[in-house]
């Protein structure tokens, strides 16, 4: 469990800037395969832009089912599985897109430091109309600095399919992670992305830019 002062994900504000409640809990098989569920409070499904005359959208809660299985082979460690982003109780389609609920299958490989991922969308993409076939690209690397600190450098591309160029976009990403002891850790994240700016502008009711730069900082705690 634990909270951030904003909640981003692929780059992009999930809150609208404001802090974020988050946990989740985990399940690994010793033969590699494992299942999870991890939530978080949302405020960009409310915070969108109706269309025409179509109602505020509601969606307060980001709910993520997953499951796959891990294994090595060659000296290098490999993850496949399969991803639920549930929106609980949302009402995106009702603004005039489509319901925000998105599926994806992910497959993974880490040499040393560094993981290469790719992420596929089986449905319509975060409520983007006609977007199945959409792809993210995740590079990211994690050093061991000593002392209980970590470096996690991280790019990503995300490509969504049949829409304007401008709503594609690349993020990019540094990460300091600091374990406290006794299961707690914190972070403090530096965050970009090449998101144009008046596209997700215009998302949102408030004109709230979701892809500029933030600073996010977080604490968790595990058990």
């Amino acid at each position: 469990v634990g909270v951030v002062s904003q909640y981003r994900y692929r780059g992009i504000a999930q809150t609208k800037g404001d802090a974020a409640l988050q946990g989740g809990v985990d399940y690994a098989n010793a033969n590699g395969f494992y299942l999870g569920a991890w939530g978080s409070t949302i405020k960009w499904i409310k915070d969108a832009a109706p269309t025409g005359s179509n109602p505020q959208a509601k969606g307060p809660v980001e709910l993520d089912l997953y499951g796959g299985y891990k294994f090595e082979a060659a000296g290098l460690a490999y993850d496949v599985g399969y991803l639920r982003y549930q929106y609980v109780g949302n009402t995106y389609k009702d603004a005039g897109y489509v319901n925000a609920n998105t599926d994806e299958a992910y497959g993974a490989v880490t040499a040393g430091p560094a993981t290469l991922k790719y992420s596929y969308a089986f449905s319509d993409l975060f409520g983007n109309v006609n977007s199945k076939g959409s792809t993210y690209w995740d590079l990211s690397a994690t050093f061991d600095l000593g002392n209980g600190y970590s470096l996690v450098p991280h790019v990503g591309r995300q490509v969504v399919k049949n829409s304007s160029p401008s709503v594609s976009y690349t993020d990019v990403a540094l990460t300091l992670n600091k374990d406290l002891g006794e299961g707690l850790s914190a972070s403090v994240a530096a965050i970009s992305t090449s998101g144009n700016t008046t596209a997700f502008t215009n998302l949102s009711s408030t004109g709230y830019n979701a892809a500029k730069s933030a600073l996010v900082v977080g604490v968790k705690y595990a058990f």
